[in-house]
């Protein structure tokens, strides 16, 4: 069985877009594969440092996201970052050997820092690609789901193992990216992808009320005026959530849309029915884990211990590659 390692830096509650670009996925997954969700609260701070507490405040309520999405931690081993000290010391042996110049020239950070106004590099959020590379080898990931923006930071990953095995010996196999659904959920106000940041999004713990609230809110077709103009669908960020989760319907929507047929209010009020069919179920699964916080901390604690274990194991055939293991230990 092929295991998976993927997860999310818990800055903040995820949203449709998430969703869609992989919970949607992970969900799937865990019957095939052995599967690690890691809640990335290290790498969190790369980018809120001066804010942890914003970080402890997301942990949990991240994990009731899983949870909700259909994650199954019989299935799904759901881990702490910060408390599996094997990640961060795998990332230590990394960076020794890791060049300043290939960090500054990923695509993926250098558009981050972009957007961030980062002028001069926190050397955390520079080596972000080197922990990265040590949260899915500290157990051995074969696979990683995702999006095409993140293939910079796998190939680092792939060229780390590289670099590794042959330095010293043979320890790991090479990961891929699993790539899936490279759409991007447009965000509601029509300015690039649904973000946590932006807070153009429609979280997963929304109410059936804050969904019609938000979507009423949503940008259009900035063309149309009145009621029975012709629309343009393929400009009209509702349409793409159309396409997105009421696939069935959406050339029907599209075609009355063109003809001038069915008004925006009327568009918006049956995707907001689509989408609060989707989310009821995650509503039902997020109150009965929210009505018992034991039982959730039992389930990352347990996770973690295992992935704490399969870490240990790794690191003990590390620590004997680099001829490190001075006490046979």
């Amino acid at each position: 069985m092929e295991r998976i390692l993927t997860g999310d830096r818990v800055t903040g509650k995820l949203h449709l877009g998430h969703y869609v670009g992989s919970l949607k996925k992970r969900v799937e997954l865990q019957h095939r594969m052995e599967t690690f969700l890691l809640l990335a609260d290290v790498q969190a701070l790369t980018t809120h440092f001066q804010d942890p507490d914003l970080v402890r405040r997301h942990l949990r309520l991240v994990a009731l996201d899983y949870l909700a999405a259909g994650i199954d931690p019989e299935k799904a081993v759901l881990c702490v970052q910060s408390l599996i000290p094997e990640i961060a010391e795998l990332t230590v042996f990394y960076s020794m050997f890791v060049t300043v110049s290939s960090l500054r020239h990923n695509p993926t950070t250098k558009s981050e820092a972009e957007q961030r106004g980062y002028d001069d590099l926190y050397y955390g959020f520079l080596g972000y690609p080197v922990s990265q590379a040590a949260d899915i080898t500290f157990c051995k990931a074969t696979l990683v789901p995702v999006g095409d923006d993140q293939i910079p930071h796998i190939e680092q990953t792939r060229k780390i193992v590289r670099r590794f095995n042959s330095l010293y010996r043979p320890v790991f196999e090479e990961p891929r990216a699993l790539v899936g659904d490279t759409s991007r959920l447009i965000g509601l106000d029509g300015n690039g992808k649904m973000s946590k940041s932006l807070g153009n999004g429609i979280e997963l713990d929304a109410s059936a009320e804050e969904v019609r609230e938000k979507l009423k809110k949503a940008k259009t077709d900035p063309s149309r005026i009145r009621k029975d103009d012709p629309g343009h669908p393929g400009i009209c960020p509702v349409f793409t959530y159309h396409e997105a989760f009421l696939a069935e319907e959406a050339p029907e929507i599209r075609e009355s849309c063109e003809r001038g047929s069915i008004g925006c209010t009327a568009c918006k009020e049956k995707l907001a029915e689509g989408l609060n069919a989707l989310l009821e179920p995650m509503r039902e699964r997020r109150a009965h884990y929210g009505a018992k916080p034991a039982e959730v901390d039992e389930i990352l604690q347990s996770g973690t211990a295992r992935a704490r274990g399969i870490g240990r194991e790794t690191m003990r055939e590390v620590r004997e590659a680099m001829g490190i293991d001075y006490f046979g230990r």
